[in-house]
């Protein structure tokens, strides 16, 4: 195919590779002209705007826009007086899957297709394959198939279930099918980008459950050298339990193999630690996308309990100094019905 892609940031430009490896004829566009020229250099055709973009193309036009969430409708209000009827629209980034449903009946208006694609793999997607969860129009998706079977990691095994099941006959099958490779259609506009948007909120939870498991690892050691966990604690009652210096680096390695928590983030992990076993690099202040805090807020408001991804997402504010007046509130209730002294470290 030949396809239009707007947004050449480290997803984006891997993606045109990846599909250039693919033999996808691919029109490029970037605000930023050094991106251009980069895909360029791997057989892209770079544009100098959007309008140029969608003269390089033949009907029906397939345009995939990878930028920030917040200036997608900009992209879109650039490019929705270029496009004709029967054109395709893709929105691969991160948007709140309402303004998909929005954008989808404003576009409709004009015979324009939108389709939008969560998109999970980040800098490893143009080696491994992105996973794309795509919702919309059955016939859009059915016209840029082909995109998405390239952009996908492949054929993997199936997961362990009986395969006479009924949920795998008629059209599910196709669906199980597709996702095998990496690719499926959700459902109806927002639908991609509501799967993905549940599925950041469930990485947020995988990554504190990594995280609070290698810190109680991290400090095994607590009945060493005085046996007290800080400089507030009494001595450990039973420091002989306590004794363990630990190698997570080590540690996170062996999970990677055969166990029953090894996943891709735990290959970064064990990758970062390898690299730097005390993680002195970072600095522990954890940015939040917004996929988390909606997630969270869809819970709500179909009243369905999300106890660990709410938890993981309130970590995440504690990690940039949100919970200091909080914390500076329970020292002083403790002095005032106590007479507890505040000790600093």
């Amino acid at each position: 195919m030949r396809i239009g892609m707007i947004g050449l940031g480290r997803m984006g430009a891997n993606m045109v590779r990846r599909l250039l490896k693919g033999g996808h004829e691919c029109v490029a566009y970037d605000h930023n002209a050094d991106n251009v020229k980069a895909v360029a250099a791997f057989g892209a055709r770079g544009v100098a705007s959007p309008a140029e973009l969608v003269k390089a193309l033949a009907p029906p036009r397939v345009v995939w826009i990878m930028v920030p969430a917040g200036v997608v409708d900009t992209v879109i209000g650039e490019l929705e007086t270029l496009l004709a009827a029967g054109d395709v629209l893709i929105d691969g980034g991160n948007s709140n899957y309402r303004d998909d449903i929005r954008r989808a009946s404003e576009l409709r208006g004009r015979g324009i297709h939108y389709l939008d694609v969560g998109t999970s793999g980040g800098v490893l997607g143009y080696e491994q394959g992105y996973c794309l969860m795509v919702g919309g129009s059955a016939e859009a998706v059915a016209l840029i198939e082909p995109v998405l079977a390239t952009l996908a990691p492949g054929g993997r095994p199936a997961a362990p279930a009986d395969a006479g099941s009924p949920g795998t006959q008629g059209g599910k099958a196709a669906s199980l099918a597709a996702a095998r490779l990496g690719y499926l259609h959700c459902g109806a506009a927002g639908a991609g980008h509501f799967v993905k948007m549940v599925h950041n909120g469930i990485e947020y939870g995988l990554m504190a459950a990594y995280a609070e498991g290698l810190n109680i690892l991290a400090h095994a050691d607590a009945g060493l050298a005085g046996g007290k966990v800080d400089a507030e604690t009494a001595p450990l009652a039973e420091p002989q339990f306590f004794q363990y210096r630990l190698d997570l680096a080590a540690i996170t390695e062996v999970w990677r193999h055969g166990s029953i928590i090894e996943s891709r983030l735990l290959d970064l992990t064990a990758a970062a630690l390898a690299g730097d076993h005390q993680l002195e690099q970072f600095a522990g202040h954890v940015a939040d996308s917004g996929e988390g805090r909606w997630t969270v807020e869809a819970a709500i408001e179909v009243g369905v309990p999300a106890a660990v991804l709410s938890a993981a997402l309130y970590a995440r504010f504690a990690s940039r100094g949100r919970a200091e007046f909080a914390d500076k509130v329970l020292s002083a209730m403790r002095l005032g019905f106590g007479g507890h002294i505040e000790r600093r470290p």
